[in-house]
């Protein structure tokens, strides 16, 4: 039987496409800038046809010829153009980004380009939370009115539904929020999947979640529980808080050094950003793998070291048999800016059986449950090197007090110098 085929843009390392894979979807080309990225796709898919360029340098016929199809007879298109100016980073970087006046915004125009002159059966867009904050929706308008446009000009019916998905709420080991949009050219409406996992609390226990129908959250133990890391790979973690990672618990960060916690008052009440000195907890899921961190950016191993490619690969839920290319920046790089594949499979399964007349398949890429969980390791003692850090530290004033918000809004203000 004849997989369906697709084009993939701002390809990366491949997470969506190895969850589209595992429902059924022929890859027939995959266009990406970066170079890291790509040789990552050859290695891992050497019969995947991968472009090495930037999307505004490939035309719409290369892409269909390399994967011999016409417009109109591609079957789906897949896409999660560079999210950066509406991401998260944006705001603590600058309180409000620059959004689409931020020049990378434009490579949503050019995935509606290929979407217009491509005319696939179907399309699946991905993209951070923050395209569809409320009230700074602007790149969800963007796309939106711009998919009007297209069903005026071509006489398609491509009607859209988006919702903001956790990856962990269908299996993923990973807490991680991003916002889909999916459309049928026919005018076929698509139904996103319910969540099939969600949190067992401790005083409810796992009868509350099976009323629910939800099974248990997939945990870092089941993703990485069995991985031992190449011993040519240097997972130590280095820079000035390196030898305070020890005395972290399992699951917390450094607010369990701060008055509030349970550890030595070191630190101001949410006087840091949420990842620092943030580690795994055996039987929690992850939290979101960063694409750029610090030297202090977790989250880290319970063992007080960095996450090997291959642990990253599987909170990723990447197939096994992907390997990521380059030196530790890049491979955080590609990963973290991954899609988890097993996000891309349950919505590969939807596609097929909703929108394609095909029929959902078993999942392939479900990590499996590992019991029992050990014990968390101990945390150890505070070195004395950081105890003159001891003492009384003012809290975080709140949302939008704080020294760089104030100092946002006096040089919004202008200071009598500047008026």
């Amino acid at each position: 039987m004849t997989r369906p085929k697709l084009i993939s843009l701002y390809s990366g390392a491949g997470g969506l496409d190895y969850g589209f894979e595992a429902a059924g979807f022929e890859t027939g080309v995959c266009v990406e800038l970066d170079h890291d990225c790509c040789e990552t796709l050859r290695k891992s898919r050497p019969h995947w046809n991968v472009i090495e360029r930037s999307i505004f340098d490939v035309t719409t016929k290369e892409m269909l010829e390399a994967c011999g199809a016409r417009a109109g007879k591609v079957d789906l298109l897949i896409g999660g153009p560079p999210c950066q100016p509406f991401s998260k980073a944006g705001y603590w970087a600058r309180g409000d980004s620059l959004r689409l006046e931020d020049p990378r915004a434009s490579t949503l125009s050019a995935y509606l380009r290929v979407l217009e002159e491509a005319k696939p059966r179907a399309f699946l867009l991905e993209n951070v939370e923050g395209l569809a904050y409320a009230r700074k929706d602007e790149g969800l308008q963007l796309l939106l009115e711009g998919i009007a446009e297209i069903n005026r000009r071509t006489k398609s019916k491509y009607r859209v539904e988006h919702r903001v998905l956790n990856a962990a709420s269908y299996g993923v080991p990973q807490l991680r929020e991003r916002v889909f949009l999916v459309g049928a050219r026919d005018g076929t409406p698509f139904v996103f999947p319910e969540p099939t996992h969600g949190e067992v609390q401790d005083d409810i226990g796992p009868l509350f979640a099976s009323a629910m129908r939800l099974a248990p959250y997939r945990t870092a133990w089941d993703a990485i529980g069995d991985v031992e890391p190449d011993a040519d790979e240097d997972l130590s973690v280095r820079g000035k808080w390196a030898d305070l990672l020890p005395s972290i618990p399992e699951g917390q960060n450094y607010l369990y050094h701060t008055d509030r916690g349970e550890g030595r008052p070191l630190f101001g009440w949410r006087r840091r950003y949420w990842t620092f000195l943030l580690k795994l907890a055996k039987a929690r899921p992850s939290w979101t793998i960063q694409a750029q961190p610090g030297p202090a950016v977790g989250p880290f191993h319970w063992s007080n070291r960095r996450l090997s490619m291959r642990e990253l690969c599987r909170i990723q839920t990447f197939p096994d048999d992907v390997v990521i290319q380059g030196g530790r920046t890049s491979i955080q790089r590609q990963v973290g800016n991954a899609v988890p594949s097993l996000v891309g499979e349950v919505l590969g399964n939807a596609i097929r059986a909703q929108l394609l007349g095909g029929t959902a398949s078993p999942l392939k890429l479900l990590p499996p449950r590992r019991e029992p969980v050990p014990p968390p390791e101990r945390p150890t003692a505070v070195p004395k090197k950081f105890r003159a850090m001891e003492g009384k530290h003012t809290p975080h004033p709140g949302t939008g007090k704080g020294e760089g918000a104030r100092a946002r809004a006096q040089a919004q203000a202008g200071t009598p110098d500047q008026l």
